[in-house]
């Protein structure tokens, strides 16, 4: 006979992620719902969402919409084996992202997070170069204090130090472009004027290595984990010009700017630069169902496919819930939302007035700087003894006035939901004020 265990109430069993778990189970923040704008918790307290969960809940919380299409596929079909077989709403999806990203990225190849599609566009450029003849391009260029997820591709090519040094030396032959974030960029709203040429970075390893050694260049249009870092004006059109003059691939990390957060489908349409591939996640399902995908230019699909022998897998890539019918219906849903209720003009419409609000933060003491761009700014605090400790000390007291942010050691990101309304960043920026100038 089986022994029933019974298990106390008890945090301990859970390791949390990117979390000081010992600093939340001694001061827990426990979340009971979510609807529209705001979390609640078991005592009934509403929490303003500032930071669209974690830069995936769009449409805000709890869409009846989503929560049906999800069911309603549960009960059609609820898992098809991805290799060597599909079903429809894989091939619809597709369809309808293809619609929607720039220039002929129009194939679309399904993962289950952001981390997962990094990995997955950094071994697509390799497998391309090596299905046109060019294997030995294997070097992959990233950026300082740049963020593209946990897996070991994605923090070899990422620059946030910490995500880093407790696991090894990452993939061989990755060189860091410079950030972006210059001493005279402090307080900017939107593109900073200078830094373009920190572009050139790319050039510096093209004559350092050879260009016929470098497979890809990946970056986020806005860096967004870090602290929100805007591109400088001409920046991103820079790096395209020198991928182009060399064979190597641009590959936009659009985890956090994809699907409206700076009032356009992506980045690259607000910033007019059409990259190779684009990778998504996060907003892609409304953040209700774990999926990402990569989206690759025609000539990617065609160059890899084509190279393979008739009726051979083309890409020995791929993961169990690939596409997975659960989470293409939540994403369809989403994206109806997002269409229907004009939540990309919205972001548009709101932007405007987050930049003002943040700005009014500027005379705060405590504050040492604020960046922004769309929906999405990034504002700095000054360290207390350690960095992170003021930041760690801010989440526990924003929160206990009702505000959830994303911080990043002493950078407080905000992101709202594109649902958002000016009423919602003035409380906002209220609720932020009341705490920082006790700072």
């Amino acid at each position: 006979m089986n022994k029933v265990v019974q298990l106390a109430n008890s945090l301990e069993e859970h390791w949390m992620p990117f979390t000081a778990n010992r600093h939340f189970k001694a001061n827990p923040r426990m979340i009971s719902g979510a609807k529209g704008m705001y979390y609640s918790t078991d005592r009934g307290e509403q929490i303003l969402d500032a930071s669209a969960g974690l830069f995936c809940v769009a449409a805000g919380h709890g869409r009846p919409e989503i929560a049906e299409a999800v069911n309603k596929a549960l009960l059609e079909v609820d898992f098809v084996p991805p290799f060597q077989f599909g079903h429809p709403a894989s091939f619809e999806l597709a369809r309808r992202i293809a619609t929607m990203t720039p220039g002929d990225l129009n194939h679309v190849f399904f993962a289950n997070s952001g981390s997962e599609s990094v990995d997955t566009a950094l071994k697509i450029a390799l497998a391309y170069h090596r299905a046109r003849g060019e294997g030995q391009r294997m070097r992959l260029v990233g950026r300082e204090r740049a963020y593209h997820g946990v897996n070991f591709g994605g923090i070899s090519v990422a620059g946030m130090v910490n995500n880093k040094k407790a696991f090894g030396l990452g993939l061989p032959g990755v060189c860091h472009l410079r950030h972006t974030m210059l001493p005279e960029h402090k307080f900017t709203l939107g593109q900073p004027e200078t830094g373009a040429e920190l572009a050139n970075d790319l050039q510096r390893f093209v004559d350092l290595h050879g260009a016929e050694s470098i497979a890809a260049c990946i970056v986020e249009p806005i860096a967004g984990s870090t602290g929100v870092l805007v591109p400088p004006k001409g920046y991103l059109s820079r790096l395209r010009e020198i991928c182009d003059q060399h064979h190597i691939l641009l590959i936009f990390d659009e985890v956090i700017c994809g699907f409206g957060r700076t009032g356009k489908p992506f980045g690259s349409d607000s910033f007019e630069v059409v990259p190779d591939m684009i990778t998504m996640a996060k907003a892609l399902t409304n953040g209700v169902v774990p999926m990402g995908a990569v989206a690759c230019r025609e000539k990617i699909y065609d160059t890899i496919t084509q190279a393979a022998p008739e009726n051979a897998v083309e890409l020995f890539h791929g993961y169990t819930y690939s596409g997975c019918p659960v989470a293409c219906a939540a994403s369809q849903a989403a994206l109806t939302i997002y269409q229907e209720e004009g939540l990309f003009d919205n972001a548009a419409k709101m932007a405007p007035h987050l930049l003002e609000a943040v700005s009014t933060l500027k005379d705060l003491p405590v504050v040492t700087d604020i960046r922004g761009y769309g929906l999405l700014a990034g504002i700095d605090v000054a360290p207390l003894n350690a960095p992170g400790e003021r930041g760690l000390a801010l989440t526990q007291e924003l929160f206990t006035i009702g505000l959830m942010t994303k911080v990043t050691g002493d950078s407080i990101l905000i992101s709202p939901p594109l649902v958002c309304e000016e009423k919602h960043i003035d409380e906002m920026m209220e609720k932020l004020t009341t705490v920082l100038k006790h700072h």
